[in-house]
Order: structure tokens, then sequence, then C-alpha cells
């Protein structure tokens, strides 16, 4: 089960990054631009809001099923801490990710507060660009490409 759910979240992670790439570059393109909000910039974020929160979800799971989480009773968290691995698998990809899709969520909550365009866009762009630099930079890049 455990590899299953660890492939699962693997794959879903590029969907995700795909579609926040496209909703962040999206937003601050018009909002540069000074474009207008539409209907298709709303799918585009409440999507990146679905399988953000879809891909949260998924690491829940493969986080309580996962053999490492045995290594705090084994190690301590003075141990997990002390091993850069095993504090990126248990605390730091965990928590920073929890964080990122928080700022999805609250970004696409502003957003639809806004009454008009500039607003809406700005919001996006800047809630969304953080969840994505919080995003690249936990990744297990090693695992991931290799």
């Amino acid at each position: 089960m455990y590899e299953t759910i660890q492939v699962l979240h693997s794959y879903w992670a590029y969907l995700v990054l795909l579609i926040l790439v496209l909703a962040t570059g999206n937003a601050i393109i018009k909002s540069i631009g000074g474009k207008e909000y539409s209907a298709k910039d709303f799918r585009i974020s409440l999507f990146t809001l679905i399988v953000s929160h879809i891909q949260l979800l998924i690491g829940l799971i493969l986080y309580f099923v996962s053999p490492r989480l045995a290594l705090f009773g084994e190690l301590g968290m003075g141990g997990v801490m002390g091993d850069s691995i095993n504090r990126l698998y248990l605390v730091e990809h965990p928590l920073i990710n929890i964080i990122a899709v928080a700022l999805i969520t609250i970004g696409y909550s502003k957003h639809k507060k806004k009454l008009t365009s500039a607003p809406k866009l700005k919001t996006i762009a800047i809630f969304y660009s953080i969840a994505l630099i919080l995003f690249l930079s936990r990744i297990p890049w090693d695992a991931w490409l290799g």
C-alpha cells in the first residue's frame, strides 16, 4: 500500500506543479498586462486549489503509512532533526507543503472577495507565487528525478 500511495503522490505532484505554474504565470502576466479577470482565470485558480488539496490528502495518507514515521520513536526528535534526509521527509517537506497549500487556499479565498480584475489577479499572483516557491524548495529532488 505504501508504494502505491508513494507513486500516486509523486506523479500527482507533476500535475500540481504544472497547474500551479500555469495559474501563477497566468495571473502574473495578466496582472502586469492590465488584462481583465475572466471565467477562465477563475477555473484555472479553482483547479489549482482542487489538485493541491488532493495532493495534500494523498501526502497525509502517505505520511501516516510511511515506515519512516517509526523513526520518531526509534531516534527521537533530536535524531530525526540531526539527519538531513529524515528531517526533509518527516518535518520540512510536510510542514512547508501544508503551508503552501494553506497559502493557495487563502489566496483563492481572498481573490473571490475582490470586486475588480486587478486586485483579483494580484492576489492570485502573490499567494500562488509564494506557494510555488515553497513547493519547489522542499521537493526531494534526488528521489523525485532519480
